[in-house]
């Protein structure tokens, strides 16, 4: 199967100078992005994913030629991002998280055919190819009202057919279900589906293990500027066949509490969250030691004065295989 987008070797360094007193200045080097490499094939739907500073924002800005590698090289199509940075970003329709690329005083038509024509299309194509989007994203009652007023989920459908006018065979999407009501959110699932059946090529980036869970074909994770597994949501998922989860609520949580689970045999990692919704705290624990361990954790539990909500004892998600991985879940 040819390939859509290839990252070779993938390298950003960022150089900070510091001075000292009464010393020469000193520079030190960080390193966001070492050494990525990976292919997304033809027609698949790939999921970027990694906690806040793994290097993934950088990697995407390199794709899109924001920012320009230190090493390595980045070809959509065929097409060198760096050496042809026009020619190939014309095979590349973008949605970068947080980015207000609409204009919020034109309404969604005007909108569409206004990068309509920045994409080369004359009069007549830009106000078919408007229609076309306008009617795919569900927007055609409110297509001459002004952006401002429409819902967030609203505009990011606007941002989507941004993305979508010039008919790109690649399409990234970074968090493009982020701050979403879960109607909204999949209503743009459905349409990223569609995106994949018209034969296009989407990189998709996420928070929510879930989505990534039901669109991609193939996941990479990154973390701490490198890819440190990369294939199929099944298959990272039955990699962590010795390992099981139990999710516990309880009322309380303290730090001498984690350390004591987290000492006992078995525990591979311990994660704690407050829930706000219901007011009480959740542990994820991973283990490699049978069933026998919840008494010991229920135990830990007693002494520390807190009281036990509910117990799970769950199979392997691909949250879990993040966690397993990085030691961290993917929202921190």
């Amino acid at each position: 199967m040819e390939n859509a987008v290839e990252v070779r070797d993938l390298k950003k360094y960022f150089t900070s100078k510091k001075k000292k007193l009464f010393k020469k200045t000193e520079k030190s080097e960080f390193k966001a992005v070492d050494g990525v490499t990976f292919e997304i094939r033809k027609g698949e739907i790939f999921g970027l994913l990694g906690p806040n500073g793994a290097g993934k924002t950088t990697t995407i800005k390199m794709i899109t030629g924001l920012l320009s590698p230190t090493a390595g090289s980045v070809y959509v199509n065929g097409l060198d991002v760096d050496r042809k940075p026009l020619e190939a970003l014309k095979n590349l329709g973008t949605v970068l998280a947080g980015d207000r690329s609409i204009y919020w005083k034109l309404t969604a038509r005007e909108n569409l055919e206004y990068f309509a024509a920045l994409y080369g299309c004359d009069k007549k194509e830009a106000k078919k190819r408007t229609n076309e989007l306008l009617k795919k994203l569900g927007l055609e009652e409110k297509a001459d009202e002004l952006v401002e007023k429409y819902s967030t989920g609203m505009k990011q459908k606007v941002a989507l057919g941004k993305a979508l006018i010039p008919n790109a065979p690649v399409v990234l999407l970074d968090e493009p279900t982020l701050g979403l009501d879960p109607q909204s959110a999949l209503n743009l699932r459905e349409l990223i589906l569609e995106i994949k059946n018209e034969g296009r090529t989407v990189l998709l980036t996420t928070h929510y293990m879930e989505e990534a869970d039901f669109l991609c074909d193939r996941i990479a994770i990154i973390d701490g500027g490198k890819i440190i597994a990369l294939d199929t949501p099944d298959k990272l998922k039955s990699s962590l066949d010795e390992i099981k989860s139990i999710k516990i609520e309880l009322t309380s949580v303290t730090d001498k509490l984690i350390n004591e689970i987290e000492a006992l045999n078995g525990v591979k990692n311990v994660l704690s969250r407050y829930n706000s919704d219901n007011r009480s705290y959740e542990i994820n624990i991973h283990h490699t030691n049978g069933s026998s361990l919840v008494q010991k954790i229920l135990d830990c539990i007693s002494k520390d004065n807190s009281k036990v909500l509910k117990v799970n004892v769950i199979e392997p998600s691909l949250e879990d295989v993040f966690i397993n991985l990085t030691g961290k879940s993917l929202r921190e």
